[in-house]
């Protein structure tokens, strides 16, 4: 029995086959037909095995979504390299930190970007090889790889288990980690995708998730071109132009956070768009607040709501849309092929039947690790189970309703409180537009809650009426002892809250409205 079987290579090779016509990539009204999808990622993996790379290199980008990181990704399969899609939208200082973790072989980047990486670059001991993406750079001339001497050429052919992508955690917790993800990893999440979200060939699909971003990749564009789809690309999420695409490419389905489905139901064009095409939608990255969910339930939308973690690849548990109505506020089922259980989290020992606890995750789509970082992955991946950090509830009918990351509750005059239950129940307030709760230190309660809140359209700030109507619908002690109003709610670069930074911004007294988006 061969090991080759899962390798994401073959994908373009039997789609050039069965549909070399169709539209694989749409990147801003430039398309990209499978036949030349393929051709361009078989060429440009011959020339980089004749320029000297081997299975294992890590080829490392700095550039927005694009049709030639596409052709490049599908190259690296080919080829048996490690693609490194780093973050435009980061710092040179934080860009030189990866770029040193990850140690590639080669930098690739985009035009507008390369002051960005040249900046970065010059903060390395070691300059790296680097060279424009797409036909103007990287598949006219590839240079030769830089490769520290204890890592030898490797020419063998490529396997389910050689790594595929490195993938950057956010960072919300502290440093970001590369977390290492496998042929097979790829393999497994987007064949348990297609058992819950399904695509077709006649699916158009918009990309809006940034490719630096395991979403960008194994959350709907990867399935589609295994399947023959066509996938239009976005750089950024702009919901004016989201609604423009969905109407006139009549989109079929889409993925994205439940800030991205806030602001295009917030858009002045939104009641007035055609959504009719738009089959189903995806939701990611947070649980989806009910008020919302009937706000796109009532446009006609079906969702898909789920769960994943980059160190998944990423899907975990999926709630199909048929659901959607009936279990507002739970994550669903875990997918096919994917296996959970709830441990308790101080002891450790796996708890059966309705139970809250800590998430564990095993199955194929569970990462290989964490690039060069040994301990990071021993503590993550303990007695064969990846170790998640988000306590949940599952019900008697093993349902999961992902309550909060354990490092986020705090405990108020000895009980434990859940920032994430308190935001669900403040954001049915017409005032709030979004909110984010912290625990923060008090001398009579040990800590209590402090709600950030972004005022919805035509609201004037009311702490009292806030904390008035949290009374009514929560215990004493969950009920926030502050309200802060904010202009923005500061998120990771996946639209994670950085409850650290709204902590920070609190013990130093800082003033809120300098509250932002991390850059």
């Amino acid at each position: 029995m061969t090991d080759d079987l899962h390798t994401l290579g073959r994908w373009t090779r039997d789609r050039a086959r069965a549909t070399p016509e169709r539209v694989a990539v749409d990147d801003r009204g430039v398309t990209l037909r499978y036949r030349d999808l393929d051709d361009r990622a078989a060429d440009l993996a011959s020339a980089f095995r004749a320029a000297g790379f081997g299975v294992g290199d890590r080829v490392a980008t700095i550039t927005g979504n694009s049709s030639d990181q596409v052709v490049l990704f599908f190259a690296c399969a080919q080829a048996g390299l490690v693609l490194v899609p780093l973050s435009w939208r980061l710092a040179p200082r934080e860009l030189a930190a990866q770029l040193q973790l990850s140690d590639p072989a080669l930098l690739l980047v985009e035009d507008e970007f390369q002051t960005l990486a040249t900046d970065a670059q010059s903060r390395l001991a070691e300059p790296l090889p680097f060279t424009l993406l797409g036909v103007r750079g990287v598949e006219t001339l590839v240079p030769s790889p830089r490769r520290s001497p204890d890592e030898p050429l490797v020419t063998r052919s490529v396997r389910d288990d050689d790594p595929l992508l490195i993938v950057f955690t956010s960072g919300t917790l502290g440093p970001a980690k590369g977390v290492v993800l496998t042929h097979a990893n790829c393999f497994w999440t987007n064949l348990s995708l297609s058992r819950i979200t399904e695509i077709t060939s006649k699916d158009v699909v918009l990309s809006v998730m940034p490719q630096y971003h395991v979403g960008g990749w194994n959350i709907q564009p990867l399935l589609a071109w295994w399947m023959g789809a066509t996938v239009v690309l976005e750089r950024t999420f702009d919901p004016g132009r989201v609604l423009h695409l969905i109407k006139n490419r009549r989109i079929t389905t889409m993925m994205g956070v439940p800030a991205n489905y806030l602001f295009l139901a917030q858009h002045p064009d939104f009641a007035a768009t055609d959504l009719s095409s738009l089959n189903h939608a995806v939701v990611g990255g947070a649980p989806m607040p009910a008020p919302l969910l009937r706000t796109w339930h009532a446009r006609g939308v079906a969702l898909t709501q789920g769960y994943g973690l980059t160190e998944a690849s990423p899907n975990v548990l999926c709630l199909p849309d048929d659901e959607a109505r009936s279990m507002v506020g739970y994550a669903g089922k875990p997918y096919p092929h994917v296996e959970v259980a709830v441990a308790d989290p101080v002891t450790g020992d796996l708890l059966g039947g309705a139970a809250t606890g800590e998430l564990l995750v095993r199955g194929p789509g569970v990462f290989s690790g964490y690039f060069r970082d040994p301990e990071e992955t021993a503590r993550t991946l303990r007695g064969g189970w990846l170790h998640t950090g988000d306590l949940v509830h599952r019900d008697g009918h093993g349902y999961f309703a992902v309550i909060d990351r354990l490092t986020d509750i705090y405990i108020s005059g000895g009980e434990s409180v859940a920032p994430a239950e308190v935001e669900t129940v403040l954001v049915e307030h017409a005032a709030v537009s979004e909110v984010a709760v912290i625990g923060v230190p008090h001398e009579r309660w040990g800590e209590v809650g402090v709600a950030f809140i972004v005022l919805a359209p035509g609201f004037s700030p009311d702490e009292a009426d806030v904390l008035t109507y949290a009374r009514t619908q929560l215990a004493a002690f969950k009920v926030p002892a502050f309200v802060r109003f904010v202009p923005e709610i500061p998120r990771s670069l996946g639209s994670k809250v950085l409850r650290r930074q709204l902590l920070e911004h609190w013990h130093h007294g800082l003033d809120f409205q300098t509250i932002g988006h991390e850059q």
